[in-house]
Order: structure tokens, then C-alpha cells, then sequence
């Protein structure tokens, strides 16, 4: 088989051959000699206290926040954000050029690597995989290839281990479920998934009310939910982001005929939130 670096040597030298290809990115350089300027000795205290563990949860809000921008299509600011990522990307990055672990280049060239692993039937022979045309059968060859990583030592071995602990708890959930189901450990229908759930809300009404096994019971029944949204097809992150958007519009309007009646929304009682909240659901 040819070496994984000879390959994308290769693969380069094709592509850049290509009518329209991107060749030099000099804004992107003028960037990485800003941040290593931010780390050096007579630079930015605040750059220059930063760690991995420091930066940890700004890489995940700016994460967020590019999110924010692009579910909303506001291209001035989607441009912005994930500047703001990419700040975090080559900062952590000169953090390990610092530590003499690692650099930007390793960053790019570890990822093209991947990419190219992981894209057999872009890069491969054709004739392994014929004609691969819907994105199902791209996440199905993904799947095998992540085998084979995790097989050549590349991901962890564990199914679940490259799986991050730091991704939101539902998200988590699908992800790990979905895992778990690809392996076969999986229900025969829907029914038996909601059968489940009625199993643990009855040992969650059995527990203790305030107690820690009743907080687990209720973990264990979202966990349930979780698994009937995936066998529906249904995203359950996408699913209860626009439950969370749908409370705010009405909660908004709710606000709105607060303030028309010359009232603050805390000071209705909660019979009056309801007549409130039944109007705005009406008028939708």
C-alpha cells in the first residue's frame, strides 16, 4: 500500500494541477507570525499566560457562536466567528509550537492526511466502490475506514473513546447510541424503545424524591428519549433547539403584550402566564 504521505503528495500535485485550484493563502501566513508575535517575550501577557486547559472553554464558545452565525445565514458575521475559531486554532497551535510538541504545519498536514484516509473513494481506486453518490453511502464508507483506523492504531480502540466528553450531553448521547446500535446493541422497534422508557420512569418514581438515584433515573429516561428520536429519524439536538427557540418566540410575544398592558411579565400570576401563553399559541 502507499505510504499515507507519499499518497497525499500525490493527490496534491493532481489537484493543484487542476483549473481554479487554490495555490498561496498569504493573509493566512500573516496571521500564524501575528500569533507566534502575540507569544513572544515582549508580546501580549494575556496570549502569553494562555495553556491548552486555559483555552478550553473559549474554543468552545467561539465554537458556538460561529454556530449562532451560520444557523442565522448572516454571512458578515459567519465571517467574522470563524475568524475568531480560527484565532483559537492557531493559538493553541503556537502553544504546542512553544512546548516543542507540535505546529500548525502538523495541525494541516495531519488533517489532510485524514482527509484523504477517509475519503477512499475520492482518492482511491474507483473501482472499489463504483459510483458513490448520496451522503449515506459516504457516512457508510466513513464508518469503515474509522474501523480501520481504530484497527492501525490512529483512533482509539474503544468504540466509544473518540467520542469527546466535552460535547453536549445530548449530543453526546446520539452520537454514543448510534454507535451502540451500529454494534448491535440495539432494540427490534420503536415500541420496545418506549417500553424501556416506561421502565425507567417507573424505577424513577421509585427513588427517593431530591435523591441521586433520582437524578440518575431521570438521566436514564432522556437517555430513552434520545434512542426513540434516533429510531424515528429524528436529530434530537435539532429537535429540542427548536423546542428552545419556539419557547422564546412565544415567551417574546408574551413580554410584548406585557408591556402593551403597561405590566412587567413578572408580575402576572401564574394563571395569567397561561392566558397569556394560550394567546400567543392561538395567534400562530
Amino acid at each position: 500500500m502507499e505510504p499515507i504521505a507519499q499518497m497525499c503528495d500525490r493527490i496534491d500535485a493532481e489537484t493543484a494541477a487542476r483549473e481554479g485550484a487554490p495555490t498561496v493563502h498569504p493573509e493566512f501566513d500573516r496571521l500564524v507570525r501575528t500569533i507566534w508575535r502575540l507569544r513572544q517575550p515582549d508580546g501580549c501577557p494575556w496570549d502569553k499566560a494562555q495553556t491548552f486547559d486555559s483555552l478550553t472553554r473559549n474554543m468552545i464558545e467561539e465554537a458556538y457562536e460561529a454556530s449562532d452565525a451560520m444557523a442565522a445565514s448572516d454571512i458578515p458575521h459567519i465571517r467574522e466567528e470563524l475568524g475568531d475559531v480560527l484565532e483559537q486554532v492557531l493559538l493553541n497551535a503556537q502553544i504546542g509550537e512553544d512546548g516543542g510538541d507540535f505546529g500548525i504545519d502538523d495541525v494541516c498536514r495531519e488533517l489532510n492526511e485524514k482527509l484523504v484516509r477517509r475519503h477512499p473513494h475520492i482518492f482511491g481506486d474507483p473501482a472499489e466502490f463504483g459510483a458513490v453518490d448520496s451522503a449515506g453511502r459516504v457516512l457508510d464508507i466513513w464508518d469503515d475506514v474509522k474501523k480501520q483506523e481504530r484497527a492501525d492504531g490512529y483512533e482509539p480502540a474503544g468504540l466509544l473513546d473518540s467520542i469527546p466528553r466535552s460535547f453536549p450531553a445530548l449530543l453526546q448521547c446520539q452520537k454514543i447510541s448510534k454507535r451502540a446500535a451500529k454494534a448491535g446493541f440495539e432494540w427490534d422497534t420503536v415500541d420496545d424503545v418506549w417500553d424501556q422508557f416506561e421502565s425507567e420512569h417507573r424505577e424513577f418514581l421509585a427513588e427517593e424524591p431530591g435523591s441521586e438515584g433520582r437524578a440518575m433515573e431521570f438521566g436514564d429516561m432522556l437517555f430513552s428519549l434520545v434512542n426513540v428520536a434516533r429510531r424515528e429519524g429524528i436529530d434530537a439536538e435539532e429537535a429540542l433547539e427548536a423546542a428552545n427557540a419556539k419557547f422564546r418566540r412565544r415567551w417574546g410575544a408574551m413580554e410584548r403584550m406585557a408591556a402593551a398592558e403597561g405590566r412587567e411579565i413578572d408580575s402576572y400570576t401564574t394563571e395569567e402566564l397561561n392566558v397569556l401563553w394560550n394567546r400567543v399559541k392561538a395567534g400562530e
